[in-house]
């Protein structure tokens, strides 16, 4: 399995507007996505995280190559900011471990 989990924070009023317009369509694309096995959606700390399970890092790269997701990552800077982490596992991690992985280990973008 492959574990994606983001984390953006809105920096202005203006950048809350521009999340709901970019994230809405591409958090839709990925609940249907081939090869999703969990997608959820949560907020803490000011950060608003997307944490999606994989059957493969194969499915996750083409979700990631779809155009609602490169359009909203291509927008993220003028959102705020925030980090993304992805990683392989063979268990199907909890919400509490995989945003631990990601404080831990995520990449500013």
């Amino acid at each position: 399995m492959y574990v994606s989990v983001t984390g953006v924070k809105p920096e202005s009023f203006v950048g809350w507007i521009r999340f709901w317009v970019l994230t809405l369509p591409a958090s839709k694309k990925a609940q249907k996505a081939e090869g999703v096995l969990l997608c959820l959606f949560n907020s803490q700390n000011g950060y608003h995280h997307t944490f999606t399970v994989w059957e493969s890092k194969k499915e996750m790269l083409a979700y990631k190559s779809s155009s609602s997701h490169v359009r909203a990552m291509k927008g993220l800077p003028k959102i705020g900011s925030g980090r993304v982490y992805g990683y392989e596992t063979d268990a199907m991690p909890s919400w509490d471990e995989a945003l631990a992985e990601w404080s831990k280990n995520g990449r500013a973008y």
